[in-house]
């Protein structure tokens, strides 16, 4: 019924207790390196190649990457690394383990059978307070935008990593903010600065009231000398805005926060060569931003009884390689059976684990049948224990989306649903005037990573709303670019 091949087993058939319970089991400190990236529309802006060039440069092991465009699986190639989550945009040399809930985190195995908590976070970037601040806009305002904008886009990161952190897993927030830290507006610091004053950003303060500490500053507490400035950087120019020239405001606005047993031991600025502040030189340097590299000792925890597709999304002459961290009791196995189907009655492959920490490569003898399938772990009794979704599509299989009518009233919610997306962290639906150009969207949602979904466009959406009667199309494009990769008509009447 399967061919599978068992890669990995690392331990014996011992149960361990679940991070996820909070009793983590002591393991020996772990070193690693983490790499925070904006690498600015794909990295194409200057020269992709030096993408990878700088995380070598940097020694990273682990890199949340912003501004991806669909470039991981290219990056991960270049490294010559094995992992990499279009869900989190994370690039790993270790391998990655994705929670089954669907949480916008994912865990990442630095040592065998143990994990850290990464979330990589790009929050919204319009309405920048830097500006606000320039331009005279009152701090009670500036506040306002701050915590019903960005504050709220971090909060599920909060939300997922708190209790993991309390627990006892090391635990990551990380991202390009797009908001300055209070760390770092200090009257001493803005001394020299009297376009500026002091200013308790709001993402900060909420990301450590949870319980996270500003990585950077724990080593470098004093922003007047180190202020570890981000943003922008002086990249070569190109068609198009280059801010540095720009004279935009400059700060540090890319952090790891970091939470539960890790500490910062050595932390250093990537960048472009002629400026101050940077310590690791790359030229060309292909990015607005520069990046932050951290190294970390950690206490690992052991995950929860999960498991996780390497790639959510393959084709049908592919096999499924399937992660697993199980109790490791005699008569675990893995059974794949069509989405919502039976483990017991509707398997189409069915393989062992070996031990409480491994892989499998999953493919049934008679190939797959494209469509949606979950992955179940079983104990030998048959009861469930964990499962995870893939999908299995036909080679050239293309995404496809539809409205959920031909006809809306004016204001009424318009209905989307979507298959075969890749499941990028930043895919979107974008709303158009009928055969418009994909630059001149009128309202979008995201699809929230997902290959297989439903949306709706509505007042709560980003845009213009309602909309006016006329012909409209709705857009499936690829990861916060403007790559159509499916679309369906509708027409709104008065």
């Amino acid at each position: 019924m399967v061919a599978v091949a068992c890669t990995g087993s690392r331990s014996g058939g011992s149960t361990s207790p679940s991070a996820s319970q909070g009793s983590a089991v002591s393991a020996a400190p772990v070193r690693f390196k983490l790499m925070e990236f904006n690498i600015e529309y794909g990295g194409t802006q200057v020269d992709f190649d030096s993408v990878p060039k700088a995380i070598k440069a940097s020694g990273a092991d682990v890199v949340g990457i912003e501004e991806g465009y669909a470039t991981m699986p290219k990056i991960a190639k270049a490294l010559g690394w094995n992992y990499y989550d279009e869900r989190t945009q994370i690039v790993s040399r270790f391998p990655l383990l994705r929670p089954a809930d669907g949480s916008q985190y994912t865990y990442v195995e630095v040592a065998p059978g143990r994990v850290v908590a990464i979330a990589n976070e790009h929050l919204p970037s319009w309405s920048y307070g830097p500006d606000h601040v320039r331009n005279g806009m009152p701090l009670d305002k500036i506040l306002h935008v701050e915590e019903t904008l960005r504050v709220p886009a971090v909060k599920p990161a909060i939300e997922d990593l708190a209790p993991l952190a309390a627990a006892g897993v090391p635990s990551f927030i990380m991202g390009d903010f797009n908001t300055p830290s209070h760390l770092d507006w200090t009257a001493a610091a803005l001394r020299d600065q009297p376009d500026r004053f002091p200013v308790d950003w709001p993402v900060g303060e909420a990301v450590e009231a949870a319980g996270f500490r500003d990585s950077y500053r724990q080593l470098f507490p004093d922003p007047v000398k180190d202020p570890g400035l981000t943003w922008p950087a002086n990249r070569p120019f190109v068609a198009g805005y280059n801010p540095y020239r720009h004279g935009d405001p400059r700060d540090r606005i890319d952090f790891i926060y970091d939470g539960g047993p890790a500490t910062p031991v050595e932390s250093k600025i990537v960048g472009e060569g002629g400026v101050p502040g940077v310590d690791i030189v790359v030229s060309p340097w292909p990015t607005d931003h520069r990046g932050e590299v951290t190294t970390f000792e950690v206490t690992p925890a052991v995950p929860p009884v999960l498991l996780s597709a390497d790639r959510r999304l393959i084709t049908t002459g592919d096999a499924a390689l399937v992660r697993y961290h199980a109790p490791g009791a005699d008569g675990e196995h893995i059974v794949v059976v069509p989405a919502g189907g039976d483990p017991t009655t509707a398997s189409v492959a069915d393989a062992p684990t070996t031990g409480t920490d491994g892989a499998v490569e999953v493919r049934p003898a008679s190939g797959w049948t494209a469509g949606a399938y979950d992955a179940v772990l079983l104990d030998a009794n048959g009861q469930r224990l964990a499962i995870t979704q893939l999908w299995v599509e036909s080679p050239g299989q293309e995404p496809v989306i539809a409205t959920g009518k031909a006809t809306y009233g004016t204001g009424e919610p318009i209905d989307v649903t979507w298959n075969w997306a890749p499941g990028n962290r930043w895919d979107w639906l974008g709303i158009y005037r009928r055969h418009a150009g994909v630059s001149s969207y009128l309202d979008y949602i995201y699809t929230g990573a997902t290959v297989q979904g439903t949306g709706t466009v509505a007042a709560a959406a980003e845009g213009a709303w309602p909309l006016k009667p006329g012909k409209y199309s709705v857009y499936l494009l690829r990861d916060d670019d403007y790559v159509k990769l499916a679309s369906a008509d509708f027409t709104i009447t008065p």
